[in-house]
């Protein structure tokens, strides 16, 4: 291993692919507002016009899905915990065919814009606004931390302006959404896929070149202990086994994937409940590549610094900060290649940054507008929705900035994804699944898994759990050079292993904190969804549930599955391509070409859609 020169710094050709990947991204927001010949309905800004087809779709969900965090945080996982992350593998399988499977075809067949719409068809308004304001509250948070988390990480290795960064990609997001409305967010998101994997393939190629192949890439890692890929023990307070990622991942991930707005949007923007399905199953196989890359690039790390960590001898101050050392350390001969990976870094903000903006003015306009102000025209109601995502853009670059005073806060605010999720997940669950389930049954179930969850998150936020149970690997510093003292980058305080300041210290460890406080944290959207299902299901029993009987559409029924096995009994009618009769589609979709894909749509969809 050569020993650690100087790391490069971010030259010219760096910063002018940086610039261009934020200027590609604008150009789309411009075409799709001229293309469209302006976005005549609120309907064709928030939804595409569902005339969308599966690829980009599947692209945009896999995009939207992986934030900066990922980019920069799973390589980290991986270089400190092991590659056992890659059983999220499983995981993802298990939540896209959950998602396929239970909640696409209710909320494809009812034809809606805003998940939160079935909550008030199935249950009632009241319901129905709780949903909202937890989803908009949680949108926020998250948005802005996931703008300022890696442009604070970047900025400490690359000296990338903190704020001109923070500010840039949130005008820029802003500013292709009001523009261009879904189509628009969908197509960046497809071109920021492309520039992600094109950021991990060059850091990984050079790294195996570096290295000197994958195999000893692979003997360092496994000399390390990092391939545990098999630990089965059931405790579920171990941070990862096999059992926390299959199990309380699929929950994590399902109250994503399964009902929150921002990817449900978008699988229901497509032509046809075919090609839905499809973009969720297509867009599986882009999750598993970048997981791969992403795995990769933590043993790759692992194997540069395995004698020598970063973190450790104080080169860079948080685990967020490994990957773009590494980029620097190994791309630094050739220019613009570490542009690519800051530039990558980012497109993972764009994607999920522009989805939460859009998402967010849908649910605005669906739940809070409309249902006030009947009279108002769609022309209207289109500029309503400009007007929202131009709002929303400046709130989040504003969490952006209070990010930046509560520090502390990052990990609770990723705690709050899965402590609200997990609930409103199980709400779902309850209206799609439990026929009998009523509206009190649903309010008092949500509140009650909302409170546990919230009560084992913030304990756990409060008394961190101990290392035995987070299991970190070593980390060997005996080959740093002492001799080198390079720039030292120690800008921020050291926390140990937590980033919370109001942690408790030196207090007896009781054994609530001990077994409670110390659960998995992918386990807690698990707690959230299970607590609200059950409390949800006595209370419907005991308030009469059982009388309501309920319109079908709105639940998961035997005909939603069977109709998947369509398109094998309707292949002789495709192959003589007569125009079929007009019915069954989408009515007022007229970009709907019949020929293409009818021997898919059976799924008896709502004529006009709008109920």
């Amino acid at each position: 291993m050569v020993s650690p020169r100087g790391i490069g710094t971010f030259v010219v050709w760096d910063y002018v692919v940086f610039a261009g990947m934020l200027l590609i991204s604008a150009a789309i927001g411009i075409y799709y507002a001229f293309a469209g010949r302006g976005q005549q309905t609120s309907r064709d800004f928030l939804m595409g016009g569902r005339r969308m087809t599966a690829v980009p779709v599947a692209m945009s969900l896999t995009a939207s899905f992986m934030s900066a965090v990922t980019v920069l945080g799973t390589p980290s996982e991986v270089y400190r915990f092991g590659a056992i992350f890659s059983i999220f593998a499983i995981t993802y399988f298990l939540v896209v065919v959950l998602s396929a499977e239970v909640f696409l075809p209710v909320f494809y067949k009812l034809g809606i814009t805003s998940t939160y719409e079935y909550l008030g068809l199935r249950f009632n308004k009241y319901v129905r606004l709780c949903g909202t304001i937890l989803f908009i509250v949680q949108t926020i948070l998250y948005t802005g931390i996931v703008i300022y988390a890696p442009a604070l990480a970047l900025n400490q290795v690359t000296g990338f302006n903190l704020w001109g960064a923070v500010v840039a990609t949130g005008v820029v997001c802003t500013f292709y959404c009001t523009m261009g409305g879904l189509k628009a967010v969908i197509w960046t998101d497809v071109f920021q896929v492309g520039i992600m994997v094109a950021g991990f393939a060059s850091v990984i190629i050079q790294a195996v070149l570096t290295q000197g192949g994958i195999s000893t890439i692979l003997n360092d890692a496994y000399n390390g202990g990092r391939l545990n890929f098999w630990n089965f023990n059931p405790n579920p307070l171990q941070r990862h086994t096999f059992w926390t990622i299959v199990i309380g991942g699929t929950f994590t991930w399902t109250s994503i994937y399964g009902v929150n707005q921002s990817q449900v949007q978008r699988y229901i923007s497509c032509k046809s409940r075919f090609q839905a399905k499809m973009s969720l199953y297509i867009n599986l196989v882009a999750l598993w590549l970048i997981l791969t890359c992403t795995v990769l690039c933590g043993l790759a790390l692992y194997s540069r610094y395995r004698d020598c960590d970063p973190w450790t001898a104080k080169k860079v101050s948080a685990p967020d900060q490994l990957m773009p050392y590494l980029a620097l350390d190994i791309l630094q001969d050739y220019p613009g290649l570490p542009g690519l990976f800051v530039a990558c870094a980012y497109s993972g903000t764009l994607s999920t940054v522009s989805s939460s903006i859009n998402a967010l003015a849908a649910v605005t306009v669906e739940d809070l507008v409309k249902p006030r102000f009947r009279s108002l025209s769609e022309r209207s109601l289109s500029w309503i929705s400009q007007g929202m995502s131009v709002l929303f853009g400046a709130l989040c670059i504003g969490m952006a900035a209070l990010a930046s005073l509560m520090g502390a806060l990052l990990q609770a605010a990723l705690s709050i994804f899965g402590m609200v999720g997990g609930p409103l997940l199980g709400l779902f669950a309850l209206g799609i699944l439990v026929p009998f389930a009523n509206s009190i049954g649903a309010l008092v179930g949500l509140l009650a898994g909302f409170a546990i969850s919230l009560w084992v998150g913030i304990g756990a936020q409060l008394y961190p759990p101990l290392p035995e149970r987070t299991m970190p690997l070593s980390l060997e510093t005996y080959g740093c050079n002492s001799t080198y003292n390079g720039t030292d980058w120690m800008t921020t305080t050291e926390m140990p292993f937590s980033t919370s300041d109001f942690q408790v210290y030196n207090i007896e460890r009781t054994s609530l904190m001990d077994n409670w406080y110390s659960l998995s944290y992918l386990y807690f959207s698990t707690v959230g969804t299970l607590v609200t299902l059950f409390v949800g299901m006595l209370i419907s029993l005991s308030t009469g549930g059982r009388k309501r009987n309920i319109d079908r559409r709105f639940l998961l029924t035997k005909e939603d599955f069977l109709s998947n096995f369509d398109i094998f009994k309707k292949k002789k009618q495709v192959l003589d391509y007569k125009t079929h009769p007009v019915e069954d589609g989408g009515t007022d979709n007229p970009g709907f070409n019949h020929i293409e894909l009818n021997c898919t749509d059976q799924s008896g969809k709502i004529n006009g859609t709008r109920l």
